[in-house]
């Protein structure tokens, strides 16, 4: 059998402008993560991560029966395999990571940070999986480097601050784990993945909290962080990167990173410092140089490589 390939992109079907919709939306989700987290008042971090994750466990389950009915989702989670073990397991580091630094350093930090996670992705495809990186991707990386040191740099004398930027690091390299896996098995439906990944959070959490009470007000801020922040974003994501390209996914990911500490500053007053603001900028203009770079490219026929995605806190 021949396969046609045209040489030139089609135009955006309704599939397409949909999935714009659908991850710009899981972005925006993202973004108010670390918001709604500056109002649960529970001190045990642990005890926060349990509530998140099996709130975001429940939608992200609820949400697969209602796609799939039941025999459909215990399908899925039986063909997910190894994979989708490895997959979950990250993901269950990046949730957790996420909470607890959140104690240490600021939202912006953390979101600046995971802004390299692309970056990082392409790198780590190079080293394991051998694929090509372009020299502009490159320079990028490097760019990023510079400029997650010039943020940091402010911290070096603090080791709560330094714990943060190390845990924010840490959600990066996961992260980009799951990427490359995704992209190298891209066979696997990743639904059930997250949904496991946040069930192993909730259920390690759950032995290292002091406690599971909280209050009602906290209930209802728990719900928003795990189900909304987080399932719904998750849910919106891999629905919607499925009918783009992975350039565009990664280019409205972004979103999350310039919007997360605005609501912070606009809601909390948490004002990033100026060598934050100064490597974030660094951060930024590197990652979407590269992504409208890729995005420009996507005009014509180009050869396989690496795009990577933005992932949730």
């Amino acid at each position: 059998m021949t396969s046609v390939v045209s040489p030139t992109p089609a135009p955006a079907t309704q599939d397409e402008r949909l999935g714009f919709v659908l991850v710009f939306l899981s972005a925006l989700c993202w973004s108010f993560g670390g918001t709604v987290a500056r109002f649960i008042e529970t001190g045990d971090s642990w005890t926060v991560i349990f509530w998140r994750s099996f709130w975001a466990a429940s939608f992200l389950f609820g949400f697969m029966v209602w796609r799939d009915g039941l025999r459909g989702t215990l399908s899925l989670f039986r063909g997910m395999g190894l994979v989708g073990v490895a997959v979950a397991a990250c993901l269950a580091v990046c949730t957790s990571s996420f909470v607890v630094a959140l104690g240490h350093t600021t939202v912006a930090n953390i979101l600046l940070i995971q802004a390299g996670t692309p970056l990082v992705a392409a790198l780590l495809s190079f080293i394991f999986l051998g694929e090509r990186i372009s020299l502009s991707t490159w320079i990028a990386i490097f760019a990023v480097i510079f400029g997650v040191g010039v943020m940091v740099s402010d911290s070096l004398g603090s080791d709560t601050s330094l714990i943060g930027n190390g845990l924010a690091v840490l959600i990066v390299i996961m992260f980009a784990i799951v990427t490359v896996l995704t992209r190298r098995f891209s066979n696997v439906r990743m639904t059930p993945a997250m949904c496991l990944g946040t069930a192993l959070a909730g259920a390690f959490a759950a032995s290292q909290a002091s406690g599971l009470a909280v209050s009602g007000q906290d209930m209802g801020f728990l719900f928003a962080f795990g189900a909304v922040t987080l399932g719904l974003g998750l849910a919106l994501f891999a629905t919607g990167a499925r009918m783009i390209a992975a350039s565009y996914a990664a280019l409205l990911g972004t979103f999350e990173t310039l919007l997360g500490p605005v609501w912070v500053w606009l809601v909390h007053g948490e004002v990033p410092a100026t060598r934050t603001l100064i490597g974030g900028a660094i951060v930024l203009g590197a990652l979407m140089s590269h992504i409208l770079l890729q995005f420009a490219r996507m005009s014509r026929p180009q050869r396989p490589g690496v795009t990577g995605i933005a992932g949730p806190k």
